[in-house]
């Protein structure tokens, strides 16, 4: 086997296991609260155990990504891999919620094993490909996003919470290892320029496409946040049962996942022939129309099938960022280009729960719909007008 299939088989289980051990832990933490002794302010508490990661990992990725462009982007996956083993393990000894706390905050800190993998499939991969691999690692991240919360929630109501902690930890160890064996990174030349998140934002801010990139994660990952907080009871509105909205809504979360697992390979190998530009225009027009249209119904079957055709164009979005960082920044910025797009990625994290949240407690729930649709339609409209110089990346993939 061709050792940049190899690679991305072997990172497909591993970004797999990843994104299931992340999702068997955190949409838990609020159900975890009263365990370790919270009985008040459980909404704050979980509000800020789910920002604090996304804040440390905005500052800590500019720094890994330098490091990453240093000596290599396998050593950072595994790096990332040990210590988030370490972290999930230990979370499931805490006894109070500040305890909790510092691991969120260590997490954001010193993970990065998603990211890592995406740059390395980015740089090792024939530029034919790359498309296609990136679309599959979304895939892998999409599918364990999908059985996480039915392993984590399996394991808790059987052993309880810590144990499912524990269980992360394990899986998290396997991916790791599968990695030291069997990855290899062959195109990897180290940078020479010496290491400043300073001179690495200039340098970003010097390179207009790149810059164009991390705007619209910033808007892509804050558009996905923003409904979070307001769709679990949008859907009990819908279904009409208190006694079976969890039920309902890990259904109706799951629909962008699995229609992400079908169609994202589609999109990726639509995108290695007409370009990566012109797949995220059409992904986030698609995913724009796709939240507009799902305050039109009334009942939750029709606003199920929307989730489903919203997943279905949106899943082309985030592979086709991902390749445009590829596209448009050189070989020895790349890992540090990767850990700024994983910073635009925790801001957009950050702030589209806050938004969310604010609108939802002012407006009916439908207007988070229309504010996010239409920053989707903006964002469409700028990668369309402002993205002449993505064109010009995009076309150059047999240069990559």
């Amino acid at each position: 086997m061709e050792g940049w299939k190899r690679n991305l088989w072997v990172l497909w289980i591993g970004v797999f296991f990843t994104s299931a051990s992340f999702s068997m832990v955190i949409p838990f933490l609020p159900i975890f609260l009263p365990q370790i002794g919270v009985n008040e302010n459980v909404e704050m508490w979980s509000g800020l155990l789910f920002s604090a990661a996304f804040f440390a990992g905005a500052i800590a990725s500019p720094f890994w990504g330098s490091v990453a462009d240093k000596y290599g982007r396998k050593p950072m996956i595994i790096r990332a891999g040990f210590c988030l083993f370490i972290i999930y393990t230990l979370t499931a000894f805490v006894t109070n919620p500040y305890q909790l706390l510092a691991l969120r905050i260590a997490q954001g800190l010193l993970t990065g094993f998603i990211p890592g993998a995406i740059a390395l499939i980015g740089t090792n991969t024939p530029g034919s490909k790359v498309g296609y691999a990136l679309s599959m690692i979304s895939t892998a991240s999409a599918s364990g996003g999908i059985v996480g919360p039915l392993l984590g929630g399996g394991i808790a109501h059987l052993v309880g919470n810590r144990w499912a902690f524990g269980s992360a930890g394990i899986i998290v160890l396997i991916s790791t290892i599968l990695v030291i064996l069997w990855v290899t990174e062959e195109n990897f030349t180290p940078s020479k320029k010496r290491g400043s998140v300073k001179n690495d934002i200039k340098e970003a801010w010097s390179n207009r496409p790149f810059m164009l990139v991390l705007l619209l994660t910033v808007v892509t990952a804050g558009s996905i946040m923003t409904i979070e907080p307001v769709l679990p009871l949008y859907i009990v509105k819908l279904g009409g049962s208190a006694d079976k909205a969890s039920l309902l809504a890990g259904i109706v979360f799951s629909l962008p996942g699995i229609a992400s697992a079908l169609f994202a390979p589609v999109w990726g190998r639509w995108a290695d022939r007409v370009g990566f530009h012109r797949v995220l225009v059409i992904g986030l027009l698609g995913g724009g129309l796709g939240t507009l249209a799902q305050i039109l119904f009334s009942e939750i079957i029709g606003f199920s099938v929307i989730r489903f055709m919203f997943g279905v164009f949106f899943c082309a979005v985030y592979p086709a960022l991902n390749g445009l960082v590829v596209k448009s920044t050189a070989e020895d910025f790349r890992g540090r280009a990767f850990g700024l797009n994983q910073t635009a990625n925790q801001i957009g994290g950050m702030i589209g729960p806050v938004i969310g949240g604010f609108i939802g407690g002012i407006f009916p729930v439908q207007i988070v719909f229309v504010v996010t649709g239409m920053l989707l339609l903006v964002a469409m409209g700028a990668a369309y007008w402002k993205g002449k110089d993505l064109i010009t990346v995009s076309a150059r993939k047999s240069n990559a």
